[in-house]
């Protein structure tokens, strides 16, 4: 579920974070897709479009994680004030409803706990 605070985040950065604002060490073109916040634990998933992701792979993008982390998601909750247990950053070559399948899209996730200002990388 969408809280109201995030979703009137969404709703004002979606239209304006176009690809080529989206800065990443791989350089791939990104699009924020959807900003969700779940309550227990309180997570928020940003996910993102990256259609050229299935042709670079995994360990071209794995930097974009904590840059997308650290650049983008973090910022957006500090500016609205909200405190969260874990960020998960979603990468998917294809627009994929949150929670379905899709075999043969590339669809990579990582999870990323807040601490002194900066992304901390959830080992799974």
């Amino acid at each position: 579920m969408i809280r109201p605070f995030l979703s009137a985040l969404l709703f004002a950065a979606a239209p304006a974070v176009a690809a080529q604002d989206l800065a990443v060490p791989s350089g791939q073109p990104l699009q924020l897709m959807e900003l969700r916040l779940e309550e227990a634990p309180v997570l928020a998933r940003f996910r993102f479009l990256a259609p050229e992701l299935g042709a670079r792979g995994f360990a071209a993008v794995a930097d974009d994680f904590r840059a997308l982390c650290d650049g983008y998601a973090r910022p957006a909750l500090a500016a609205e004030g909200r405190a969260v247990d874990r960020v998960v950053i979603s990468l998917s070559e294809q627009e994929v409803p949150f929670g379905e399948t899709a075999p043969g899209v590339a669809q990579f996730f990582e999870v990323f706990r807040l601490s002194d200002g900066s992304c901390i990388w959830e080992y799974f």
